[in-house]
């Protein structure tokens, strides 16, 4: 499994390291944001290698409800304890990080499962500057360009069946919704078999410190990201 190279094992409890949670933000997630740096004051581990992590070592349900609960710091150590249809990925002190809801069939292919969670990390990366930086322009509205902070709250999927190999994703929908410096931005996408759509998800972010929108302060923010992008593909 490709992930194996992102993830130290302990007996029976993962950690990521900073090197490794960074390759996978880059490598993989092709996502460039500052707190996934190895060298990062604020560096936590990408809820997308969690989230890969656990469905790699659970399965891909019909139906799956993820929530991130918490940041994970590098070198971490974590396990997966089971309560009902619900797998949760926790420390030694038993505070949850993240919370698998699992429902239906659940396919154990890992070359599927492989396959689907690469394309779906290198979608759900990408938000930004792709996707979010239209909507925030939309609502006239802004993240804090000196201290970003962008939640990744929850994702969903439900498959109409399983595909024999892994489905194409495609952005569906997506809107912000805002409350005063608070927004909620929901991203929809399909899974799509030639042609036919037998699948559908959404990943959901939470966007705090709102501020009103300035052009020429978020097109900084995004010429700082490209900026970082093409120096990483050029350097490998």
């Amino acid at each position: 499994m490709f992930l194996q190279q992102f993830i130290s094992e302990h007996n029976h409890e993962v950690s990521f390291s900073r090197q490794q949670a960074c390759r996978f933000a880059k490598e993989v997630a092709t996502d460039f944001n500052p707190i996934h740096d190895a060298d990062s004051k604020r560096f936590c581990v990408p809820g997308d290698l969690l989230f890969a992590h656990m469905v790699s070592k659970h399965g891909l349900a019909r139906k799956l409800h993820c929530t991130f609960a918490g940041m994970v710091s590098s070198d971490v150590l974590l396990h997966s304890e089971q309560q009902g249809d619900e797998w949760r990925l926790c420390d030694q002190q038993k505070k949850n990080y993240l919370i698998l809801r699992q429902q239906g069939e659940i396919h154990h292919d890992l070359a599927y499962i492989e396959s689907l969670v690469k394309d779906y990390v290198r979608f759900s990366g990408q938000n930004f500057p792709h996707i979010l930086q239209p909507l925030m322009k939309q609502h006239q509205v802004m993240i804090n360009a000196q201290r970003p902070l962008v939640i990744y709250e929850s994702m969903t999927l439900e498959f109409d069946r399983f595909s024999a190999a892994s489905p194409e994703l495609r952005l569906a929908h997506n809107d912000l919704t805002v409350e005063g410096k608070r927004g909620l931005a929901r991203l929809g996408f399909e899974f799509v078999e030639n042609g036919e759509v037998i699948g559908r998800g959404e990943k959901r972010m939470i966007l705090s410190s709102l501020q009103p929108y300035e052009e020429t302060v978020m097109q900084q923010m995004v010429d700082f990201y490209n900026e970082r992008k093409t120096q990483f593909q050029h350097a490998v």
